[in-house]
C-alpha cells in the first residue's frame, strides 16, 4: 500500500487552522518524547504511566524470536489451531493483522455460551489457548481460560501444553504454573494502543502472521511522527478529527484495503476520546453505507484505500487516506493522541467503563428477574411503553436529537447470528442518523465508555437472547448465559439511571431467527 493522506471541505479546513498550533506547541516531538504534560495536570499522572506505545520497536525486536520459536515448537507437534481469548484491544488488532496476512485466528471474544461452546468443542487435538489479558482478572477471558482447561482435561489433554498467556507484570495470570508460556507486555501501553505489543503480536505471530514485516512497517514512520511540521500525517489526522461540528467519524475501508481496519479504529478512538461529554464518535461503516450517500453536517466521511485516488472531490468533507498496515497503526495512535490534546481530554483513560462491570456483578450476585413490558411474537420487549416491535422501535428512534446516533449493542453469536448486522443499515436508512453496531459483550471494552462518557447523543437498542443450550463456567456459581445476561442488564441499567440518563429499549429474543427476521422487517 502507498502512504498518505489528503482533506477535503471543512476536514481541510480544520487541518489549516490547527495544525500551525500543533506544530507551534510541538506536540509531535511531545508525544515521542513521552511528555506526559500535554494532555493537563489533571491527566498527567495517567499519561505519565500510558506512553509506551510511542516506541514499541525495542521491546518487539525482543519479543518476535520468543513468538516464532514457539510457533516452530507447535507446528512441529501438529498444534496449527490458534484460539484467541482476548476483549476489546486484547482482539481486535490481532483480528485485523491476521486477516490482513490470510492466516486464520479464531477469536473468541464473547461469553455468549453458543459462540463460547462451539470453539471450545472444535478440533481441541490440534488447539492452543492464547488467554490475553492486561490486568490478568477479566472476567469474559478468566471464564473462557476456565472452559477450555476443563475441555481439555476432559479430553485427556494436558492443559499446560495447549495455554498460552499475555498479561501484564505482576498480573493474576502472570505465573507460569501450569501453562505452556507466559508474554509480558508493556505495562505502560493501554490495551487499546496495544496493536504492536506482546498483545498484538504474539496470537498473530502463531496463527502465521509476518509480525517482523509488520513491526518493520510502523518503524518506517517513527520519525516522521516525531516531526514538528507539515509533513507529519498524525497531525494532519488529528487535526481532521478534531473538525468543529463534524463529530461523527464514519470509517469506511475501500475495496480490500485494511479488512476489519474500522473496528479497530472504532475502539481506539471512542474509548480515547469519549469522555466529559466530549468525543469523537467513529462508525465501522462500508463504501454504500446510508450515512455516506448523502453525509449529514456532523458527519466526517474517512475512507480507507490500498491506493489513494488520483481525483478527489475538494468541495466534499472528507478524509481519504491509505498506509501499510504497522504504519496505519501508529498514525492512528498517534493522531487519537493529538485529538484528545485538541479536545481538551485525557486519551489514555477509561473512567466510564467501570460502571457497566460493577453493575454486571451486582446483577450476578442477585439476578432481577422481571417480566416484559410486551411480547410480540418471537420477541420480547423491555424499557418501553409500546405494544409491538415495530412501535417500540419507532418510539426508541423518536427520541434520536438532531445530531444525535443510535448504537446497536447485540450480545449474541457473531458468527450463527452475523445476519443482525444488516440491521445496521436498515436504521441508518431508517433514521437518517449515523448508526454503531457493536457486538456484546465485546464492545463494553471499546465503544461502551463513549456511550457513558461522550456526548448525551445516543439512543441504544440492546438485543439479547434466550440460550438453547447454556455452558457451565468450571468453579463459578454463574454460567455463561447467566454471565452475558448480567452484562447487557448492567449496562442497559447503567445507561439508564440517573446519572446518565440515556434512551435504552431491549428486545431480548426467544427465537433466534426468528427473532432476527421479525428486527429486520420491523426496521424497514
Amino acid at each position: 500500500m502507498e502512504l498518505g493522506l489528503v482533506t477535503s471541505g471543512q476536514a481541510l479546513a480544520s487541518v489549516d487552522a490547527l495544525l500551525p498550533q500543533l506544530i507551534d506547541a510541538k506536540i509531535g516531538s511531545r508525544i515521542a518524547a513521552q511528555d506526559p504534560t500535554i494532555w493537563g495536570p489533571a491527566a498527567e499522572a495517567e499519561s505519565s504511566i500510558r506512553l509506551g506505545w510511542v516506541n514499541p520497536f525495542e521491546a518487539a525486536g525482543k519479543l518476535i524470536p520468543q513468538i516464532l520459536d514457539l510457533r516452530d515448537e507447535l507446528q512441529e507437534e501438529g498444534l496449527t489451531r490458534i484460539v484467541l481469548c482476548g476483549m476489546g484491544g486484547s482482539s481486535l488488532a490481532p483480528e485485523v493483522i491476521t486477516a490482513h496476512d490470510e492466516v486464520d485466528l479464531v477469536i473468541c471474544d464473547t461469553t455468549d455460551p453458543s459462540m463460547v461452546k462451539g470453539i471450545v468443542e472444535t478440533d481441541l487435538e490440534h488447539t492452543v489457548v492464547v488467554v490475553a489479558s492486561k490486568s490478568g482478572s477479566t472476567v469474559e477471558t478468566d471464564s473462557q481460560r476456565r472452559a477450555f482447561t476443563a475441555a481439555f482435561e476432559a479430553a485427556g489433554i494436558d492443559p499446560a501444553t495447549r495455554l498460552v498467556l499475555v498479561t501484564d507484570p505482576g498480573s493474576p495470570m502472570d505465573n507460569p504454573e501450569g501453562v505452556r508460556a507466559v508474554f509480558n507486555a508493556d505495562p505502560n501501553v493501554g490495551g487499546r494502543y496495544s496493536a504492536l505489543t506482546a498483545f498484538g503480536l504474539v496470537p498473530s505471530g502463531l496463527a502465521g502472521a509476518d509480525i517482523e514485516a509488520l513491526v518493520e512497517e510502523s518503524g518506517l514512520i517513527n520519525d516522521v511522527l516525531a516531526m514538528d511540521d507539515e509533513d507529519n500525517l498524525a497531525l494532519h489526522l488529528g487535526a481532521a478529527m478534531a473538525t468543529a461540528g463534524r463529530d461523527k467519524l464514519l470509517i469506511a475501508c475501500v475495496g480490500d484495503a485494511l479488512p476489519g481496519f474500522g473496528d479497530w479504529a472504532e475502539q481506539l478512538i471512542a474509548e480515547s476520546t469519549g469522555k466529559d461529554g466530549k468525543g469523537v464518535l467513529p462508525v465501522a461503516a462500508h463504501v454504500d453505507a446510508p450515512e455516506l450517500q448523502n453525509p449529514a453536517q456532523d458527519v466526517l466521511p474517512l475512507f480507507i484505500y490500498e491506493q489513494l485516488p488520483e481525483e478527489i472531490d475538494e468541495d466534499s468533507t472528507a478524509v481519504h487516506f491509505s498506509a501499510p498496515l504497522g504504519t496505519a497503526f501508529m498514525i492512528f495512535e498517534y493522531a487519537t493522541a493529538v485529538a484528545g490534546y485538541l479536545l481538551g481530554i485525557s486519551p489514555f483513560d477509561q473512567p466510564d467503563v467501570e460502571a457497566a462491570k460493577v453493575a454486571a456483578r451486582s446483577m450476578l450476585e442477585a439476578p432481577a428477574q422481571s417480566a416484559p413490558d410486551a411480547v410480540d411474537g418471537p420477541v420480547e420487549l423491555y424499557g418501553t411503553e409500546a405494544a409491538n416491535l415495530e412501535a417500540a422501535l419507532d418510539a426508541l428512534t423518536a427520541q434520536l436529537p438532531d445530531n444525535g446516533y443510535l448504537a446497536i449493542q447485540a450480545y449474541l453469536d457473531r458468527t450463527a447470528d452475523q445476519q443482525l448486522e444488516a440491521l445496521r443499515d436498515a436504521l441508518a436508512e431508517k433514521t437518517g442518523r449515523p448508526v454503531t453496531f457493536g457486538w456484546g459483550p465485546r464492545f463494553l471494552h471499546s465503544t461502551g465508555q463513549y456511550h457513558k462518557g461522550g456526548p448525551a447523543q445516543g439512543v441504544f437498542l440492546q438485543v439479547t437472547a434466550d440460550h438453547q443450550e447454556d455452558l457451565e463456567i468450571p468453579g463459578r456459581p454463574y454460567t455463561f448465559g447467566g454471565l452475558i445476561t448480567a452484562q447487557a442488564i448492567g449496562d442497559g441499567a447503567v445507561l439508564a439511571d440517573a446519572e446518565h440518563n440515556r434512551p435504552v429499549l431491549r428486545v431480548n429474543l426467544t427465537d433466534r431467527a426468528a427473532g432476527i427476521a421479525a428486527l429486520l422487517e420491523a426496521a424497514k
